[in-house]
């Protein structure tokens, strides 16, 4: 249909490899829309009769129900094929003004902006579920006592509880990131046109506002040629997708029989062909990968727009399969992690028993040595540590160690801090549950921390909600009134 310079049919081959249309399904119902209001300037700004508008409209509305089914063969992209349609209804006459002041440049990136502005909202109302999943599960498991680890070696006693807010937390930054794109998104580039605007007396500010935009953006040039904020959101959806597969590699090795932690819900299990013993974590296992996948559809973007000159080029159009799929992946991704961590069975009791035979407590006694027996950091820490080296070669806890084994260990480091009868009542003395009590610093497993934690993630996932369902119900606004003013003129 826009063949007016080039004569007759574009080869076969060439129009397939061109095509975008596999990748616009997802589009249309924005493309009618932002048609429907750009017809509706043009009417107001005189350059449409009110039958004109009428038809068109009326045609915009039928392919709006016929949402999926209308015919694009022979075009390159919904854009081609809508406005095909729409002169087909309408008639040329009419139908052929709809694209008046208007390029494809301006249209496709119109688009793309309303669909993730919609995903980002949809996003951020699965990352607070998620947010909110792991905090009601933190609620129930404050008294988890469990291992946590630096170099997958034991360091610290720590709460499931504990693990589950880190995760909060991580995720709140992910939310921000990704809440504070939509700034960015919600800028309207219709009328930007080609590249440098129209000569036509269009309404920019009109078109925004009816499709709910924030404002334009200004410069036609930047309007066309700039993705930026498109790799700003995917950025910020690696980032997530990252946060997602540390979780998921924390619970995979915590659902295994050597560590058996907690227990996946068979609902998110999976299971092998040969072995029937096999409970499978394969959901976690994809959101890993999933993280890999989403890397790389930004890495593809940054390859393409790296050395592009100003001005639309084609090689903008492969940007959108990246950037649907991204996006589409972390909503997937996210509703299923949700789904994992609110099933999930926490083994508080296999926790506590490879607590109380951990050497985790370490650091616990060595500041108890500090606090109450004035040893300097440095000599405390060398006194443990030789402490921990006799226990495991004996194989026995720290508490099992007898008061001249102690004290062999401290002649031989030539330690006088601490008499041997002592050291032998602190080691009795430090529990999981002790060491988990003592703890005072902000943002500590201790329970008085955890409850302020959990206390503050609660108010601000409020927030969080909050401030998402005010942007949906603007942007569902936008397109009421739409609508409404649609059903006036047809």
């Amino acid at each position: 249909m826009y063949r007016s310079r080039p004569k007759g049919k574009m080869d076969s081959d060439v129009l397939a490899f061109l095509s975008s249309i596999r990748h616009d399904e997802s589009i249309l119902y924005y493309d009618i829309l932002g048609s429907e209001a750009h017809t509706l300037m043009l009417y107001e700004i005189g350059i449409l009769k009110q039958q004109e508008l009428k038809r068109i409209l009326l045609a915009l509305e039928t392919a709006k129900k016929k949402h999926g089914i209308i015919d694009a063969e022979g075009a390159e992209d919904i854009h081609e094929a809508l406005e095909a349609f729409v002169i087909k209804e309408a008639g040329v006459d009419a139908g052929g003004k709809m694209h008046t002041a208007r390029s494809r440049n301006d249209q496709v990136v119109l688009d793309i902006r309303m669909k993730v502005r919609d995903d980002i909202n949809e996003l951020c109302i699965l990352i607070a579920e998620l947010i909110d999943a792991l905090v009601r599960k933190a609620e129930k498991t404050k008294n988890a006592i469990m291992p946590l680890y630096t170099h997958l070696q034991q360091g610290q006693l720590g709460t499931f509880s504990h693990v589950m807010l880190a995760y909060a937390e991580a995720l709140f930054r992910d939310f921000e990131r990704i809440y504070n794109a939509y700034e960015r998104i919600n800028q309207s580039p219709l009328g930007a046109c080609a590249i440098a605007g129209t000569s036509i007396g269009i309404d920019r500010e009109r078109t925004a506002a009816l499709l709910g935009f924030d404002g334009l953006i200004r410069n036609s040039l930047d309007a066309t040629t700039s993705r930026d904020s498109f790799i700003e959101y995917v950025s910020a959806l690696a980032i997530l997708a990252s946060t997602l597969a540390r979780m998921a590699e924390d619970l995979i090795i915590w659902s295994t029989q050597e560590f058996s932690f907690i227990e996946l819900d068979d609902r998110y299990s999976s299971t092998s062909s040969a072995m029937p013993q096999k409970k499978n974590p394969d959901p976690l296992e994809l959101t890993r990968s999933k993280a890999a996948i989403i890397s790389g559809r930004l890495a593809s973007i940054l390859c393409i727009v790296k050395g592009l000159p100003s001005g639309y080029s084609r090689d903008l159009q492969d940007i959108k399969p990246q950037l649907f799929e991204a996006s589409s992946t972390a909503v997937t991704t996210t509703k299923v992690m949700a789904g994992v961590i609110s099933t999930l069975t926490i083994k508080k009791r296999k926790m506590l028993d490879t607590s109380e035979k951990s050497y985790a407590i370490s650091l616990d006694i060595a500041e108890q040595l500090v606090t109450k027996n004035g040893v300097p950091f440095r000599r405390a820490h060398k006194i443990i540590g030789a402490l921990v080296s006799l226990a495991a070669k004996k194989n026995v806890l720290l508490a099992a160690l007898a008061p001249e084994e102690i004290a062999s260990a401290l002649d031989q480091i030539e330690q006088r801090d601490i008499s041997p009868q002592e050291m032998h009542e602190l080691l009795k003395s430090m529990t999981p549950e002790k060491s988990i009590q003592i703890r005072r610093s902000i943002g500590s497993p201790s329970l008085a921390e955890q409850d302020k934690m959990i206390q503050l993630a609660r108010s601000r996932l409020i927030r969080c909600r909050e401030k998402t369902q005010e942007r949906m119900k603007s942007v569902k606004n936008s397109y009421v009134g739409l609508a409404k003013i649609v059903s006036q003129h047809i």
